[in-house]
């Protein structure tokens, strides 16, 4: 019978040791803690360009600095340029412009997402300088901030209000 109880134990540990590693491997997928140490650099050009808007970054959920503008090109379009930036890296996080008021520590985190919003795109790098394209229908008097956004956790990492040039 000892024999029999011993067989039952060891089928049990490797059904949990079995379980316990899918559940590590998922966690690591959502989270992806290892971005914490990971830094991505890019430095895109400046367009010869009008500024519309500006504005500097404050932090949110992670330590977050930089500027904000956003440009005329001579064709007429418009871009949003990141300048300086500095954040975390993370999962999912996306560049988002906002109807949301931005507001200093944990009061402004979760509310980029509850009202009018429209997603640039991904984040392209947590440092450096980077241009994201604003589509035509843009309206500039609506969306009046912008957030770097992790999607994954619904929290801003920081954001900058919008200033008319």
């Amino acid at each position: 019978m000892a024999h029999g109880r011993r067989w039952w134990r060891n089928r049990f540990a490797a059904g949990a040791l079995a379980v316990g590693t899918l559940v590590v491997g998922a966690a690591a997928y959502w989270f992806q803690p290892w971005k914490l140490w990971q830094n991505e650099t890019v430095h895109e050009a400046a367009p010869t360009a009008t500024t519309l808007a500006n504005g500097t970054l404050i932090s949110h959920e992670h330590t977050t600095t930089g500027t904000v503008r956003v440009l005329r090109l001579p064709d007429g379009s418009r871009t949003l340029r990141l300048e300086g930036l500095s954040t975390s890296n993370g999962p999912d996080v996306k560049v988002l412009l906002s109807d949301a008021p931005v507001k200093p520590g944990r009061a402004g985190w979760h509310v980029f997402d509850d009202g009018a919003h429209l997603s640039l795109g991904s984040l392209k790098a947590n440092r450096g300088d980077q241009n994201y394209p604003l589509p035509p229908e843009a309206d500039l008097s609506r969306y009046t901030s912008v957030s770097i956004w992790c999607d994954r956790f619904d929290v801003s990492f920081g954001a900058s209000e919008l200033t008319k040039a």
